[in-house]
């Protein structure tokens, strides 16, 4: 079996859940024998993207602000003209040094337009080289919904014109990509659902929580910490409570919340066994995002939903009421969250009834290594024709 180079792009702004997703595809990658090279640039996070793959780091920048209005660098000072050439350059040398088979690139075009001014010329020097590697595209099963006129219009144009392959990372008897970008059937490259990118099972909980509340990467969310203290401290059911910030959430802040806490509630900053304390937890609290939601779904405990929705944000509240309306999960929506609404969304979720059993695929990572060798080995018996299918396929060639 060869040994494919796969270069993978990846920038994470806020929170760390596309570098969390990119990290699980990259370690199923490695597994399946292919050479992996993850380029990230966003805020270093320890363990990621893991052991077995090669990693470059760019410059880190994140967001200036949740509404993803501006790009800043690590001590938040908006970044120049000198350091995107510079970001630019260094990943136009990576990509060189790998000589990929196939390259990835993590939400563009459909999302991260932040970064066009280095995927554009990466894109360009992919189409300049002989032979010319697979490109594709990973994205989520859910999108954020464009509203600018002509925005979707010129994503379709990209990956017409550059990409040949679009891996949604859902299950289509969940959500299929036209739900949420209307212009999907323009789309002239090839469409596939790898499934849910949720990671391996976990061992039996160590610790057991009543009440287990996450805040993802802690850049976001500072409501739900807020009001989860003043819930705990109120909360005369003896209940035991666990909250987790977030490994983004600075220090100052951290400590502050950690000296409010009451004895009934333990407060960490990140726990690598998240995945296995939501397998005894009665009850999950978190937002909507994608790597929460596949944990939770894996754990199949029950769930409290708090999509994330400032600055126009629209994925996690879709994905919330669609968990919602399967039976899957309960809502409390922003404007909701308060002491109040949380203490009392959280006892009529303890109360409820146990969440309805599910057989959406979790087996996204492990399916995209299938799906990529397998493409690419149709891609190297037509040399300089790629694949252009103008319908959309499944993985059983629906």
């Amino acid at each position: 079996m060869k040994r494919l180079r796969a270069f993978f792009y990846v920038q994470h702004l806020l929170g760390i859940g596309h570098l969390a997703r990119v990290s699980r595809i990259a370690a199923a990658l490695a597994d399946d024998m292919f050479d992996v090279t993850v380029v990230t640039g966003g805020a270093p996070i320890a363990g990621f993207p893991g052991p077995g793959v090669k990693s470059v780091t760019l410059p880190p920048v994140t967001s200036g602000d949740e509404g993803f209005s501006g790009l800043v660098d690590l001590q938040g000072k908006p970044i120049d003209d000198d350091f995107k050439k510079r970001r630019s350059e260094m990943l136009l040398q990576a990509f060189r040094e790998c000589r990929p088979d196939i390259v990835i690139v993590e939400a563009f075009p459909f999302g991260r337009r932040q970064m066009r001014f280095e995927l554009l010329p990466l894109i360009e020097a992919i189409d300049a080289t002989s032979p010319r590697p697979l490109l594709a595209t990973s994205v989520r099963d859910i999108l954020q919904e464009r509203v600018k006129p002509g925005r979707n219009e010129e994503t379709v144009d990209l990956i017409n014109r550059h990409f040949d392959l679009v891996m949604v990372h859902g299950d289509p008897a969940f959500a299929t990509i036209d739900k949420t970008f209307p212009q999907a059937g323009a789309i002239r490259a090839e469409i596939t659902y790898t499934g849910l990118v949720a990671a391996p099972r976990s061992p039996a909980a160590s610790e057991r929580f009543d009440v287990l509340v996450s805040v993802g990467g802690g850049a976001a969310g500072k409501s739900l910490v807020r009001s989860t203290i003043a819930a705990a401290r109120n909360a005369n059911q003896g209940w035991k409570w666990c909250l987790i910030t977030g490994p983004n959430l600075p220090k100052d802040e951290f400590d502050a919340i950690a000296r409010e806490a009451t004895p009934g509630l333990s407060i960490f900053r990140f726990r690598e066994d998240f995945a296995s304390l939501l397998t005894g937890a009665r009850l999950s609290v978190s937002q909507a995002g994608y790597n929460t939601v596949c944990d939770v779904l894996r754990a199949g405990c029950r769930s409290l939903l708090v999509p994330f929705a400032a600055g126009g944000e629209t994925e996690q509240t879709v994905r919330a009421l669609m968990l919602e309306d399967l039976g899957l999960a309960t809502v409390l929506t922003e404007k909701d969250l308060t002491p109040e609404g949380l203490a009392q969304a959280i006892e009529q979720a303890l109360v409820g009834p146990t969440p309805s059993a599910h057989r959406l695929d979790l087996e996204g990572a492990r399916h995209a290594a299938q799906i990529l060798r397998e493409r690419y080995r149709i891609w190297s018996l037509k040399p300089g024709t790629g694949f252009r299918k103008v319908h959309h396929q499944t993985d059983d060639g629906s």
